[in-house]
């Protein structure tokens, strides 16, 4: 038997959460709970824990566990919360799976193991280890910029075989390949995919596909309603949302998902922190930004996308805080 898109109802947009840390690196999960509450407020499909943009690398296994807990306890159920439990290492994998699961977590995620470039058979053994550790739904995440690993589609296909494998996630950044991810995988699977730009709406139309996860979630005013015009059939509010939403990415986001201004994890926290978004500051390996110039041209292109606009719409408007770095 074959994992079924129809086990879970896992759709929509979902942020991929970063995990809010202290100045000098401590877990700061107060700030966590915060964050959750914010991207239930804003009206999110579900979200996603420690992905790559959680800095899961970063955490000790008591943390990605605490993380996982704190997660369940706040959302509460009101919507799906999937937790990354990606390692170097089956065991490893299995190990932190149990944990989320006794933790009230919904699904489980993970790429194949970073850095040691596994072959296909090698892949299915460890997905098929992780899904034998717990009965929750897993969500198989091809991410060859992070994992040096790009799964085909009929490795991806095979994978779907899994029992519980239940959703993809792809984001290799090939659109050819991603379309005909979609094409083969849409009915078997939850296909979660690039689809808030106007191929992927033309996509999502025409073929189908269940939904995005996006690093971070600023989209978020933009994204949540077009997956509910895309849902309730309006297709000229679903362009108009992927053109202010395409607006925001292009101007902070390169096509290989680098930052224009930083890391993408340090971007994105920059970029929070000036919201006024509780996304913490990073963990080593990674660096704040600091650079003026840089924080400078991170907050314009928050402004000339829309974004900052459409929060000072439901809420404080962020260019009244004193961090923000351009005068009025």
């Amino acid at each position: 038997m074959s994992g079924s898109a129809l086990t879970v109802e896992w759709r929509g947009y979902w942020p991929a959460a970063p995990t809010p840390f202290t100045r000098d690196g401590a877990l700061d999960l107060d700030a966590w709970a915060a964050l959750l509450e914010l991207y239930v407020g804003q009206g999110v499909h579900g979200i996603l824990v420690n992905g790559t943009t959680g800095e899961w690398f970063a955490q000790t296994p008591q943390e990605r566990a605490d993380l996982a807990r704190v997660a369940a306890e706040v959302v509460a159920g009101r919507i799906p919360v999937v937790v990354g439990v990606g390692a170097f290492t089956a065991t490893e994998s299995a190990a932190l799976a149990e944990r989320v699961a006794e933790a009230g977590a919904d699904g489980v995620l993970t790429t194949p193991p970073p850095y040691v470039h596994p072959n296909d058979e090698e892949i299915l053994a460890y997905y098929s280890t992780v899904a034998g550790a717990t009965d929750l739904p897993l969500m198989v995440y091809n991410w060859p910029r992070g994992t040096a690993v790009d799964m085909t589609v009929d490795l991806l296909e095979r994978l779907t075989e899994i029992d519980t494998v239940s959703a993809v996630k792809e984001s290799s950044g090939d659109e050819i390949k991603a379309l005909e991810t979609t094409e083969r995988l849409v009915g078997r699977v939850r296909v979660f995919n690039r689809f808030v730009y106007r191929r992927g709406l033309a996509a999502l139309l025409e073929i189908g596909g269940d939904g995005s996860i996006d690093g971070g979630g600023m989209g978020a005013p933009f994204a949540v309603p077009f997956f509910e015009a895309v849902w309730g059939g309006d297709v000229a509010a679903a362009r108009d949302l992927v053109a202010r939403y395409t607006g925001l990415t292009t101007r902070i986001v390169r096509p290989d998902y680098s930052g224009r201004f930083g890391s993408p994890t340090a971007q994105l926290k920059a970029a929070m922190r000036l919201l006024g978004q509780p996304g913490g500051y990073v963990r080593e390996p990674l660096a704040e930004i600091t650079d003026p110039e840089r924080l400078r041209g991170l907050a314009v292109a928050l402004e000339a996308s829309g974004l900052v606009d459409a929060l000072a719409a439901t809420g404080p408007d962020p260019r009244r805080r004193p961090e923000w770095p351009v005068a009025p």
